[in-house]
């Protein structure tokens, strides 16, 4: 994939299980992806200050509510919002996206793609129905997806896509917003001033 050849007019960002819309790398992300319309969105169970997240086609619903409104606020086709989030957060938006719903891209942080410890518990069985772009970033040291685990399931994705490796990451990948934000930045076309 060439770099920098997705184009997005506006992005949703969705947060990981155990955080919430001002986890550090999405207001990170919020300040780099600027002039663009970008929305740190709460997922149902994180606004009803509860701990533990929603099944997937409640998380999924919200979502695409979410970006239906998002559209409307920015005044774009959900085909032009990136997608993406960290962990639960990017999950939510692959199987959105998987299910139908149209995006520029997705950016998918720290994937999820079993929990620690139980390989054997894949999350990956809607990713070949993505078409859309997808950047993947995860850390070499992720519990929740070895290198090895994550290309051979991101291997199933028919879109075109880009890994990008946190030596020594963890799922948590902290103090790594600036290789993230440097890696997207890559991704991405620039925004225009208008956006």
């Amino acid at each position: 994939m060439t770099t920098g050849a997705v184009e997005a007019d506006a992005v949703l960002l969705t947060h990981g299980a155990g955080t919430d819309r001002d986890h550090h790398t999405l207001v990170a992300l919020d300040v780099a992806l600027q002039p663009r319309v970008v929305l740190r969105h709460d997922l149902p169970y994180r606004r009803a200050r509860r701990h533990f997240p929603d099944r997937m086609p409640v998380l999924v619903a919200d979502l695409v509510d979410a970006v239906h409104s998002l559209c409307a606020t920015a005044g774009v086709t959900p085909d032009r919002v990136l997608l993406g989030g960290r962990s639960l957060g990017g999950r939510v938006c692959s199987v959105a996206v998987a299910e139908g719903l149209p995006a520029a891209g997705l950016l998918l942080i720290s994937y999820p793609l079993h929990p620690p410890k139980q390989p054997d518990r894949r999350r990956d069985a809607h990713l070949p129905a993505i078409a859309v772009p997808v950047l993947a970033i995860s850390g070499t040291r992720d519990p929740f997806g070895t290198p090895e685990e994550l290309d051979d399931a991101f291997a199933t994705v028919p879109g075109p896509l880009t890994r990008h490796l946190v030596i020594g990451g963890r799922h948590e990948l902290d103090r790594h917003d600036d290789e993230i934000i440097a890696a997207v930045a890559a991704w991405l076309r620039p925004a225009s001033p208008t956006g």
